[in-house]
C-alpha cells in the first residue's frame, strides 16, 4: 500500500479510495499477504475513524453551529455509506480466502466478527443507516440547545441539576418544573424522531433476515457471550435484589422530609441524588474545571505513578472539553482517537459531586484506550463495550479513599461516598428499565404510542420509586425521552449492568488489597479486544454473571459499605 501520510484528509471519500482500490485488487497468495492486508487496512481505517471522530466532537461540542453539523453530515452521507460497501468487500476477501485458516490466532477473535458482519450486511441498509444518524444528530441539537431562565439567568440543564439538590424544597420544586416544563416543549418533535428511528431499525432488521431488531442488534453488536434470555435474568436479579434497598433508602428520606410521600424534585429515580436528608449543604467538591482537573491529578498520583502520568498526559495534550455551556450535547463520553492514540474527553461540569463522579468514569474510559494502545491493529484495540464500562465504573468505586482530596472533612468525603453506593443501587433498577424498554419496543416495533407509554409506566411501577406524579403525569410518561442511548445507540444499556457486577467484584478486591486490585485492572485492561468477555473478566479476577445469588453477594457488601460510612 501506498504510504499514508500523516495530514492525510480522510473526510473526502476521493482521498480515500485510491488506497480501497489497492486494499480490494491486491493480489493475495498467502496468509502472509492476508495479514499484511489486514494491517494495511487498520492502518487506513485509523485515519478514516479518526477523522470521523473529531467531526463527531467538533459537532457535538457545538450543536448550534451549522458548519460543523453539516460537516460531519456530510462524512455521514458520503464517506460512510461507501465505507459500508468496501468493508464488506474487504470482510469477504479475508473471511473467504483459501489461506484464512492458517492465520495465526491473535485473528481468531476478528475473523469472527467479520463473519458476524458479512452474515448481517445488506446494501439497503446503507441509506436507512444514514438516515437514522442523521434524526439522531438531529435530537442531539434538541436536547443540547435546551436552556431555562432560573433566578434572573440563562442556564443549561446541567447547571439546574444544583438547584435540584437544594435544601429549599420550594427552589427543588421550581427547579425541576422549569426543566420539565422546557422539555415538554420539544417532547412531542422527540417522540416523532423516535418513531422514525424505529421504523427504519425494524426495516434494517427486516432486510437483513431478522424477526426483530433485537436479534440483529444482538449479532451487530457482537454479542456472543451472552443472550436475551441472559439479559431478562438480570432484570429479575436487580428487582429482587436492588428494588427492596431502593424502597428502604426512599422511606428513610421520605421519614426525615416528613412528607406524606416524595415528589420527583425530591430524589432523582436513576441516580438517588438529592438534597440532604439531615439538611446539610449539598456537597460542592470544585469550584470550577481546572481546580477538578488539577484534584484528579493528584488524586491519580497518589493512587499510582502510573495512573497519574496517563492524566497528565490527557491535561497536556489537551484533549478535555469539561465545561458546561450552551449548545453543547448533553451527557459525557470519551473518544480514542485511533491514529494519534490519544483519548478525547467530553462532559458537562457544573461543580457537582456526580460531575466528580462522571470525570473520573471517562477517566477510566481514557486509562483503558492508553493501556492497550500498544495494540498494533484497530480491531485488537476496539474492546467489547462491557468490559469497557468494567474500567470505568471500578475506577469510580477505587477512588473513592482518595475523595478527601475535594473536600474539608470526614463528614463530607463520607456522605459522598454514601451517595454514590446508593446511586450504584438506583442505577442498576435504571439500567434493567431502559434495557427492557427497548426488548419490549423492538419485539412490537409496529406498537402504538399509547402502548408504549403503557409498558413504559410498568416498568416504572416495577423498578421505579414510588412518588407523587400528580399534575406531571404527562411528564413521567415521556420521562423515557432524557436517555439520550435510546436515540444515539440502541440497545447500549446493558452494558452498565454488566459492567457495575465486574467493576463491584474488583472494588471488592480492592477493599482488601488496593495493589492487587489495580494490578488485576491493568493486567485486563492490557487485553484490549484480544480475548473473548468471560476471558477478559477472568484478567482481572472477575465472574460474567446475571443470576439472582451473585447479584445478591455484591450488593450486600455494598449494604456493608454504606453502612460504614453513615
Amino acid at each position: 500500500m501506498t504510504f499514508i501520510p500523516e495530514d492525510f484528509d480522510a473526510s473526502s471519500w476521493e482521498n480515500i479510495e485510491p488506497y480501497v482500490d489497492d486494499l480490494i485488487q491486491r493480489n493475495l497468495s498467502c496468509s502472509s499477504c492476508l495479514e499484511k492486508l489486514i494491517s494495511d487496512s487498520s492502518n487506513l481505517a485509523e485515519h478514516i475513524s479518526e477523522t470521523g471522530a473529531l467531526l463527531y466532537i467538533g459537532m457535538t461540542c457545538d450543536t448550534e453551529n451549522e458548519t460543523k453539523k453539516n460537516d460531519f453530515l456530510n462524512f455521514v452521507e458520503n464517506v460512510r455509506p461507501k465505507l459500508s460497501k468496501f468493508s464488506d468487500k474487504l470482510n469477504r476477501r479475508i473471511a473467504e480466502h483459501p489461506s484464512v485458516g492458517d492465520l495465526p490466532d491473535r485473528y481468531d477473535l476478528m475473523i469472527r466478527g467479520i463473519k458476524s458482519d458479512i452474515d448481517i450486511f445488506r446494501e439497503e441498509n446503507i441509506p436507512l443507516g444514514v438516515e437514522q444518524t442523521k434524526l439522531v444528530t438531529k435530537a442531539q441539537g434538541i436536547t443540547g440547545g435546551m436552556t431555562v431562565e432560573f433566578e434572573g439567568e440563562e442556564r443549561t440543564f446541567p447547571e439546574m441539576k444544583a438547584f435540584l439538590e437544594s435544601n429549599n424544597r420550594s427552589v427543588r420544586e421550581k427547579a425541576w418544573k422549569s426543566m420539565v416544563s422546557r422539555w415538554m416543549n420539544d417532547s412531542e418533535e422527540l417522540s416523532e424522531i423516535f418513531d422514525e428511528l424505529i421504523k427504519i431499525r425494524h426495516e434494517i432488521a427486516k432486510n437483513a433476515g431478522f424477526d426483530s431488531y433485537t436479534n440483529y442488534m444482538f449479532k451487530a453488536m457482537h454479542r456472543f457471550d451472552y443472550t436475551v434470555e441472559d439479559c431478562l435474568t438480570f432484570h429479575n436479579s436487580i428487582e429482587k435484589v436492588c428494588m427492596p434497598i431502593v424502597r428502604e433508602i426512599n422511606e428513610k428520606r421520605r421519614s426525615s422530609f416528613n412528607l406524606e410521600i416524595l415528589s420527583p424534585w425530591d430524589v432523582n429515580e436513576k441516580s438517588g441524588s438529592g438534597p440532604d436528608i439531615e439538611g446539610k449543604n449539598p456537597l460542592r467538591p470544585f469550584d470550577n474545571v481546572g481546580e477538578m482537573v488539577q484534584k484528579l491529578s493528584e488524586l491519580f498520583h497518589k493512587m499510582s505513578r502510573d495512573l497519574g502520568n496517563k492524566f497528565d498526559k490527557l491535561v497536556e495534550m489537551d484533549t478535555l472539553d469539561l465545561e458546561t455551556r450552551k449548545g453543547k450535547a448533553p451527557g459525557g463520553y470519551q473518544y480514542y482517537l485511533e491514529k494519534s492514540r490519544v483519548p478525547f474527553i467530553f462532559m458537562n461540569a457544573a461543580g457537582l459531586q456526580g460531575d466528580l463522579e462522571t470525570m473520573i468514569h471517562e477517566s477510566g474510559h481514557a486509562f483503558h484506550s492508553l493501556y492497550c494502545g500498544h495494540l498494533d491493529l484497530i480491531d485488537e484495540r476496539n474492546y467489547p463495550i462491557e468490559f469497557a464500562e468494567v474500567a470505568s465504573m471500578s475506577m469510580e468505586l477505587l477512588t473513592q479513599d482518595e475523595w478527601k482530596i475535594f473536600y474539608d472533612n470526614d463528614d463530607e468525603v463520607n456522605r459522598a461516598i454514601l451517595s454514590h453506593l446508593e446511586g450504584v443501587v438506583f442505577l442498576l433498577p435504571w439500567i434493567a428499565t431502559i434495557d427492557a424498554f427497548q426488548h419490549w419496543i423492538y419485539a412490537n416495533p409496529n406498537h402504538t404510542r399509547e402502548e408504549r407509554t403503557e409498558y413504559w409506566l410498568s416498568l416504572r411501577d416495577r423498578f421505579g420509586s414510588k412518588m407523587d406524579w400528580k399534575d406531571n403525569e404527562d411528564f413521567r410518561e415521556l420521562s423515557w425521552q432524557q436517555q439520550g442511548h435510546l436515540f444515539g445507540v440502541p440497545f447500549y444499556y446493558i452494558e452498565y449492568g454488566i459492567a457495575q457486577l465486574g467493576a463491584l467484584q474488583l472494588w471488592q478486591t480492592h477493599r482488601k488489597s488496593p495493589e492487587k486490585a489495580l494490578k488485576d485492572y491493568e493486567n485486563a485492561m492490557k487485553l484490549g479486544n484480544t480475548k473473548i468477555l468471560p476471558e477478559l473478566f477472568a484478567a482481572a479476577e472477575l465472574k460474567l454473571g446475571f443470576d439472582e445469588k451473585h447479584v445478591d453477594s455484591l450488593i450486600n457488601e455494598v449494604k456493608t459499605a454504606m453502612a460504614e460510612v453513615r
